[in-house]
């Protein structure tokens, strides 16, 4: 069931955002912040078998979209790290989430304050530099010669299209010094204690019905405890 929240928009205002929610009410209640740029189109239908299998489970879970992304109305051209941050704490308020669930890059985006889990996280560098390899070869391909440094160069004074996402400047600096939060609320789980390779080194969006079993066993436990 979709449910609708206001998120800041990254230009001063709320946008009317979309969430996918499983959700009668119950006790324990995860805010899942998804993995950023194209490792979300990829793990999204996991992300969604994974929040099925908690529901029966009697685990309420969100997975909201953040501004500029999905469907949203906000362009994501203005949208920095910060306003993502911003948005996540908005949607764990609104929601009335106990837990948090950050996958990859979403751990970027953790509000302070509740306890949770980082699936595979990712640190910021780690993105920006496959969207930065991504574009180099692309060019490459096409006949050009581009070279990282310089892109981002131009990426922090004027933003850049990477991969078909429009950054900021701000996302770009951003991106370069964010780092996994260090709070020991927070459980990391390692892509090997589920078994199985990574959905996100995949090709094209996927699911494994395996380790979405393994990892909502893993939370329904750890949140029972």
């Amino acid at each position: 069931m979709y449910a609708s929240w206001n998120a800041p928009d990254g230009a001063g205002e709320h946008s009317r955002e979309l969430a996918l929610t499983f959700d009668m009410g119950r006790t324990a209640r995860l805010l899942i912040l998804p993995p950023l740029f194209d490792e979300h189109n990829k793990l999204r239908r996991q992300i969604v078998e994974v929040m099925r299998r908690l529901y029966r489970t009697g685990i309420d879970s969100v997975l909201p979209d953040l501004p500029g992304c999905n469907e949203s109305p906000a362009p994501l051209e203005n949208q920095s790290l910060t306003d993502w941050r911003a948005a996540a704490a908005e949607a764990a308020d609104r929601f009335q989430a106990t837990h948090i669930l950050a996958i990859r890059g979403g751990a970027l985006m953790v509000p302070p304050a509740l306890p949770g889990f980082l699936y595979a996280p990712s640190k910021g560098r780690q993105i920006l530099r496959a969207l930065l390899r991504a574009r180099t070869i692309a060019a490459r391909e096409a006949g050009r010669e581009e070279k990282v440094e310089t892109l981002l160069e131009t990426g922090r004074s004027e933003g850049l299209e990477l991969a078909g996402w429009h950054l900021s400047p701000a996302m770009i600096s951003e991106l370069e010094q964010a780092e996994i939060p260090a709070d020991p609320r927070l459980q990391t789980i390692d892509q090997a204690a589920l078994g199985g390779s990574p959905l996100w080194l995949r090709a094209e969006p996927s699911e494994d019905s395996d380790r979405a079993d393994a990892l909502a066993a893993m939370l329904a436990k750890e949140l029972a405890a």
